[in-house]
């Protein structure tokens, strides 16, 4: 379904972190619910919770995404950290 979504969206970057096999870069953020799906503006968080791994239902809140600013609100540290660290590696690359 990632794949799916991911091609449909080209203009996007798509990335699968593991959070087992990515602890390092995932560091001391808490994940409590599966699938978690986080998504970014470069380094502004967009988005950061669980969702069902459906393909319309994540092509849909892209969608809404897209052209709407998003609130400030309370954010975990660590997941500041995480979006702001794959956004440096991810320019750099």
């Amino acid at each position: 379904m990632f794949d799916q979504v991911a091609a449909a969206h080209p203009g996007m970057r798509f990335l699968w972190l593991d959070i087992e096999e990515d602890a390092e870069r995932v560091g001391e953020l808490d994940i409590e619910t599966f699938p978690t799906l986080l998504i970014a503006d470069g380094a502004a968080l967009r988005f950061a919770g669980p969702l069902l791994p459906h393909a319309g239902t994540l092509s849909r809140l892209l969608a809404s995404l897209e052209n709407k600013a998003v609130a400030a609100g309370s954010v975990d540290p660590a997941l500041t950290e995480l979006v702001q660290a794959l956004h440096r590696q991810l320019s750099s690359a």
